[in-house]
């Protein structure tokens, strides 16, 4: 097996010098346009919002126009109190019916109906890339509810340590940034066990080709279930692993990738990069921590931020790929749960 220092120095020759570049015209115009098209696009995605099933008691609020406001006060990132003035402009517009206290604005992502239909939601609106997105990437994430608390500072640190912080656990395609499907767990929790669930839903509605995590995923399971989905697992062994497959073919034959030609494996490994880019865009501009307090809203909180995510990432594509989104037929081929 190579020397540790001597893979650093390959993939940094495999990385160095290279230059990205930019579709000015097109990005220029996603940037321009984002707000109004923001706008548009969460109108009709909640369209598909199914309506509340009603067994006793008072009504609530319409779920759609819950969702609604809750979008916006993440895709604005600011307190309740100043969204309000947004919320006022989409009642003009015809958003929404009704424009709430701002107090009622953060009761609403307390609600159970929310943390149903978001999910669902995310799944929608990663769709219209299905036929761009091959490659994914897994990996988690923090979210501290301090405004100066910091993941990278405790991500590594005991157990205790990572008391008030919600992880983010997702997938994402590695072209584009969208998430095409996200768990949410306690900071403590470990990350391998989620790679199960989030491949799984994925290869639900995506032609899974290839999938990048990093050590934390290593074990002979991931690899086996990539391999039954169709998809190439490129995931990087621990320093004590061996060749030994016992009973995964699969983790012997990527062992030998791994230690043989350790520069076609990084050259695929390397996209996993993506997944923290995109942690990166959703921190950067929605937010690095949590303004909700009980453990449901934190949970619909972060949901809302990927949600978000994926918006923008939609609207960027649309400009550049010149993509045409259709939510009613995406929901038609995945329709929606009654939510109570």
């Amino acid at each position: 097996m190579e020397s540790i220092k001597q893979k650093q120095w390959l993939y940094k020759k495999l990385t160095e010098k290279k230059k990205h570049t930019q579709e000015w015209k097109e990005y220029n115009e996603a940037q321009t346009k984002e707000k109004l098209m923001f706008y548009k696009l969460l109108d009709e995605l909640l369209n598909i919002v199914p309506t509340r099933v009603y067994t006793f008691g008072r009504p609530r609020k319409s779920l759609r126009d819950m969702v609604f406001c809750c979008m916006l006060k993440i895709y604005s990132n600011t307190s309740s109190r100043r969204t309000i003035s947004d919320l006022e402009l989409a009642k003009k517009a015809g958003y929404i019916k009704d424009v709430p206290h701002f107090n009622t604005l953060l009761n609403y992502f307390d609600d159970t109906g929310m943390n149903i239909i978001i999910p669902y939601l995310i799944s929608i609106s990663a769709l219209p890339l299905k036929n761009v997105e091959e490659r994914f990437a897994v990996d988690s994430t923090g979210f501290g509810t301090g405004r100066f608390d910091r993941w990278l500072n405790v991500r590594t640190q005991k157990d205790s340590k990572k008391k008030g912080y919600k992880k983010c656990h997702a997938i994402c395609g590695v072209k584009t940034n969208i998430i095409t499907s996200v768990e949410i767990t306690e900071g403590k929790a470990n990350d391998s066990p989620m790679f199960n669930p989030l491949l799984k839903d994925t290869a639900q509605n995506f032609n899974v080709k290839e999938i990048t995590a990093d050590k934390a995923y290593s074990s002979r399971d991931n690899l086996e279930l990539a391999k039954q989905l169709g998809a190439m697992p490129y995931i990087p062994f621990k320093k004590n692993a061996k060749r030994n497959s016992k009973g995964s073919p699969t983790w012997a034959s990527m062992f030998d990738i791994f230690t043989k030609n350790y520069m076609e494996f990084a050259r695929h490994y390397h996209k996993r990069s993506n997944i923290e880019t995109c942690f990166a865009m959703i921190k950067r501009k929605f937010g690095d921590f949590l303004r909700c307090k009980s453990d449901k809203s934190q949970a619909n909180e972060i949901l809302c931020k990927v949600l978000t995510h994926n918006l923008v990432v939609l609207i960027h594509e649309i400009c550049e790929l010149k993509l045409e989104v259709n939510f009613n037929d995406v929901a038609k081929k995945l329709p929606a749960q009654k939510v109570i």
